[in-house]
C-alpha cells in the first residue's frame, strides 16, 4: 500500500510537472518567435539598406522621392507588410517618411522620435541600456554579406515597444553601400520602420508554433487550459498578455492513468490479506527449501554456515564445548562417474553418500551438501579425540560399494578438515581453511584425509600470488624462450632446438617452470600462455631456417583451446612452414583421449606440423600408443638414459622401444644426455638424435645462432671401448 500511494504520488507528479513543462517549452518558442520576427524585419530592410543607389539618391541636397517611394515606401509596407517607413539624415534629422499607405511631410516622423528614441541611441551610439537586450539573429545572415565591403559600416537594430500604446516591432539599419564604399561621405542615413504587432500578426505567430487561438488580449484568461502570457515592451511598458490554449501532454496521466492506479492500490489492498494469509502458510515450506538442497534433501550451504555461526558466537560453558571440526568432503573422480554412466547415475549415487554419511554421524553432527560432490559435515562438540573419529567414520560411509541402478559402484572420497576456533573465527575463514585442506588432500593423491595447518595457506596464497604475477608477466614482457639443440647422432650437427619457457620475475628472480606451469594449468593462463610460446618460437625460427623447432603441448589446450584455429593463424602471421614444427605430446593427452583429442591430433597432422611423444617411459606408457597415433618421433625420457651404464632392464627396455619406433619409421630423441658415454649408448642403441646438457643447456635464442657457428659436429658412431654395449645378440652385462 505504501508503495502504491508513492506511485500515485509520482504519477501525479509526472503529469504535472509534463503539463508545466509543455507550458515552458510554450514560453520559450514564443519568445523565440518574436525574436525570429524582429530578424525578418531587419532582413526585410536589409534587402534595401545596403545598397547602392539608396546612398546616392537619398541626400541632405536632394531626394529622389520616386526611387525612395518605389523601394522603401512601397516596398516595404506593401510587399512585407510594415506599417511606417522613416528615413532619417547623419543628424537624425527626418528626410523621408512614409505611412497610412502614402507618403507624408517628413516632420510626420517627429510624432514617432520619443517611442524610437532609445532604438536610434542604440544604433547611433552603441547606447544599450534603455531597451532590453535581445539576441542578434540577424548576424548568422549578415556573415553572407562578407564580400561586400558595405557591411563592415552598417549598424542596426530591433525591439518590441509601445508606439501610441499599440505593441510594435521598430527596428533600424544604416544604408550603407554594398560594392562602393567611396560614395559613402560621413555619417550613414538611418532607416527605421515600425510594424504593428496586430491580431494578424499574432495570428501568423500561433499558426507557425502550432498554437492556432494565439491572440493579444487586455486581461488575463480565467479558463482552464489556457495560458496568459505578460507581454511586455523592451522599454519596460506592459503591452497586454498573450494568451493560448496549451498542450497538456500530462492531463492523460492525470485523468486517466491516476484513476485507474488508485482503483489498482485499492484492489491491491484487499488482496493483499488475502495473499498474506497464504504466503504465512507457504512460508515454512520456502524457509525449509531455501535451506535444504533439492537433490539431497540435506541442509544446503546456508544452513551450514549459519549453524557454524551461531555455534562460534554462543558463550561457551567449557573449553571441550568450544571447539568443533569442519569435514569438507569431496568424491574422488566424480566427474568420471558422470561422464561415463550418466547424470542420472551420479545424482543417484549423491543421493546414496548423503544418507550413508547421515547414518554414520553422531546425533549432534551436522551434515549439508555443499553443491556437486561436496559435502560439509560439522561436528560439535569435538571432545576428545573427535578429530581422528570422525575421520575414521566418514571412511566407514565409503568402505562399501553403492548399489546403483543394479551397478556397484565404489568410490572413494577426499576429506580436509579444519578445527573451530584454532583454524578460524568465523564460517566463511573455517570452510575456506577446510577447503584448502581438501586441496592438498587431493594433491596428496586423493582417498585420504588432510587437516588444515598454517603453511598450507600460505602456500595456496603463494600459489595465488604466482598466478596474479604470472598475468601480469603475461602482459609486461617478463616471459621468455630458451631453446636447447638438438643433436644428430648421424653427423654430430645440430638439426633442432627445443623452446623452453622461462620466467624471470622482478622480485622473486628465475621462477621455475615447474612451479608456475601447473599454477597456469589449474588457473586457466595455460592457453594465454601456450599461445604465447608459439607465438614467440615461430617468430625466434626465422633466424634458423634450417632446424627444427619443438614446442611442448599440455592437455589443458586440448581441451580449452581450439588448438588447431591459434596455430593456422599463428602460421599465416608468421608466415613460417608447420613442417618444421615438432609439438611434443605427453602420455596424459593419450590417456585422456577422446574423440575430440584425435581429431585435433589428425589436424595438426594435416596442416603439416610433426608431432612427437614426449617422455616416453614414464607414468602411463603403453606401446599401444605407438600403434593407435601417428606420431614422427619418440622422446626417450632422461630417467631411462641416466639409467644406462648401471641398469640391464633400463637398456633393454629403450632397445625395444627404439627397434619399435624405427620399425614404424619414427624418429627417436634421447633426452638429458650428459656425458659421451651416454651419448655414444644412446647412438648405438638406434636413436637419431640426442639432447641434454652434454651438447648444450638451454640458452636464449640470440645465443643459438652463435652456437651454430661456432659448434663442432662430434659423431657418435660408437661407444668408448670401455663400455661392453648390451646387443639382442648378446646376454653379457
Amino acid at each position: 500500500m505504501f508503495f502504491g500511494v508513492l506511485l500515485l504520488g509520482i504519477i501525479a507528479y509526472a503529469g504535472s510537472s509534463a503539463n508545466q513543462t509543455a507550458v515552458e517549452r510554450e514560453h520559450t518558442l514564443l519568445d523565440n518567435a518574436l525574436n525570429e520576427s524582429i530578424a525578418r524585419v531587419l532582413n526585410e530592410q536589409k534587402s534595401i539598406a545596403w545598397w547602392d543607389d539608396p546612398v546616392i539618391k537619398i541626400t541632405d541636397e536632394a531626394i529622389d522621392l520616386e526611387f525612395t517611394d518605389a523601394n522603401f515606401g512601397v516596398f516595404l509596407t506593401e510587399t512585407y507588410g510594415q506599417d511606417e517607413v522613416y528615413i532619417l539624415n547623419a543628424e537624425d534629422r527626418p528626410l523621408y517618411a512614409w505611412a497610412e499607405a502614402a507618403r507624408e511631410e517628413p516632420s510626420a516622423f517627429e510624432r514617432r522620435r520619443p517611442a524610437l528614441e532609445a532604438l536610434i541611441d542604440e544604433i547611433r551610439r552603441d547606447d544599450h541600456s534603455k531597451l532590453k537586450p535581445r539576441p542578434d539573429m540577424l548576424d548568422q545572415s549578415k556573415d553572407r554579406y562578407s564580400v561586400l565591403t558595405g557591411v563592415q559600416v552598417a549598424r542596426y537594430a530591433g525591439h518590441i515597444v509601445s508606439v501610441d500604446d499599440r505593441p510594435a516591432v521598430v527596428a533600424g539599419m544604416t544604408i550603407v553601400p554594398n560594392i562602393d564604399m567611396n560614395i559613402l561621405k560621413g555619417t550613414p542615413n538611418l532607416l527605421l520602420s515600425i510594424t504593428f504587432i496586430d491580431e494578424e500578426f499574432v495570428s501568423e505567430i500561433g499558426r507557425s508554433l502550432l498554437l492556432p487561438d494565439l491572440v493579444l488580449t487586455s486581461q488575463p484568461s480565467q479558463a482552464g487550459g489556457v495560458v496568459s502570457k505578460a507581454f511586455v515592451g523592451d522599454g519596460g511598458t506592459p503591452a497586454g498578455f498573450l494568451t493560448w490554449t496549451t498542450r497538456r501532454p500530462g492531463q492523460v496521466l492525470l485523468t486517466i492513468i491516476l484513476p485507474l492506479v488508485a482503483l489498482g492500490v485499492l484492489a491491491t489492498g484487499l488482496l493483499s490479506r488475502t495473499m498474506f494469509v497464504r504466503l504465512r502458510r507457504a512460508s515454512d515450506i520456502l524457509r525449509y527449501e531455501a535451506k535444504h538442497d533439492a537433490l539431497s534433501g540435506l541442509p544446503n550451504r546456508v544452513e551450514m554456515v549459519e549453524k557454524i555461526e551461531n555455534f562460534l558466537h554462543r558463550r561457551p560453558v567449557d573449553r571441550d564445548n568450544q571447539r568443533a571440526v569442519a569435514a569438507y568432503v569431496d568424491i574422488d573422480r566424480f566427474k568420471d562417474i558422470n561422464d561415463t554412466l550418466g547424470h542420472e547415475t551420479g545424482d543417484q549415487l549423491i543421493r546414496a553418500v548423503g544418507r550413508r554419511l547421515e547414518a554414520s554421524l553422531r546425533p549432534h553432527d551436522f551434515l549439508s551438501r555443499f553443491g556437486g560432490d561436496e559435502f560439509v559435515i560439522f561436528c560439535t562438540p569435538l571432545g576428545s579425540g573427535g578429530d581422528t573419529a570422525i575421520t575414521e567414520r566418514i571412511a566407514q560411509a565409503f568402505a562399501l560399494p553403492f548399489a546403483i541402478h543394479g551397478q556397484s559402484i565404489r568410490v572413494t572420497a577426499s576429506i580436509g578438515l579444519a578445527v573451530a576456533p584454532d583454524d578460524g573465527v568465523t564460517a566463511e575463514e573455517l570452510m575456506r581453511h577446510a577447503d584448502i585442506a581438501l586441496y592438498e588432500a587431493k594433491n596428496q593423491g586423493r582417498d585420504r584425509a588432510v587437516f588444515f595447518h598454517t603453511e598450507m595457506s600460505e602456500r595456496v596464497e603463494q600459489r595465488r600470488s604466482i598466478e596474479v604475477e604470472l598475468c601480469a608477466a603475461l602482459e609486461t614482457n617478463q616471459l621468455r624462450l630458451h631453446y636447447q639443440p638438438i643433436i644428430s647422432c648421424g653427423t654430430g650437427a645440430i638439426v633442432g632446438v627445443e623452446a623452453l619457457l622461462r620466467w624471470r620475475h622482478p622480485v622473486l628472480g628465475e621462477v621455475s617452470p615447474v612451479e608456475f606451469i601447473p599454477i597456469a594449468e589449474n588457473s586457466g593462463l595455460l592457453p594465454a600462455l601456450g599461445e604465447w610460446v608459439f607465438d614467440q618460437a615461430m617468430k625466434d625460427s626465422k633466424r634458423w631456417p634450417n632446424l627444427e623447432v619443438a614446442i611442448n603441448l599440455s592437455p589443458v589446450q586440448f581441451r580449452h583451446v581450439d588448438l588447431t584455429a591459434v596455430l593456422r593463424s599463428l602460421v599465416k602471421k608468421h608466415g613460417v612452414a608447420p613442417n618444421r614444427f615438432v609439438l611434443e605430446i605427453t602420455e596424459g593427452v593419450l590417456l585422456e583421449a577422446t574423440n575430440h583429442t584425435k581429431a585435433i591430433l589428425e589436424s595438426i597432422r594435416a596442416m603439416g606440423f610433426k608431432t612427437a611423444l614426449d617422455d616416453f617411459g614414464t607414468r602411463y606408457s603403453s606401446l599401444a600408443y605407438l600403434c593407435s597415433f601417428k606420431f614422427d618421433k619418440i622422446k626417450i625420457d632422461r630417467s631411462f638414459v641416466s639409467r644406462m651404464s648401471e641398469d640391464q632392464i633400463s637398456r633393454t627396455i629403450v632397445q625395444s622401444v627404439v627397434r619399435l619406433g624405427r620399425a614404424l619409421g619414427m624418429d627417436i630423441v634421447a633426452e638429458g644426455v650428459e656425458d659421451e658415454l651416454e651419448a655414444a649408448m644412446m647412438t648405438n642403441f638406434g636413436c637419431t638424435e640426442l639432447q641434454g646438457f652434454y651438447f648444450s643447456k638451454a640458452v636464449a635464442a640470440r645465443r643459438i645462432s652463435k652456437l651454430l657457428s661456432t659448434y663442432e659436429p662430434k659423431p657418435f658412431a660408437q661407444a668408448p671401448q670401455s663400455l661392453h654395449i648390451v646387443t639382442p645378440h648378446s646376454a653379457a652385462g
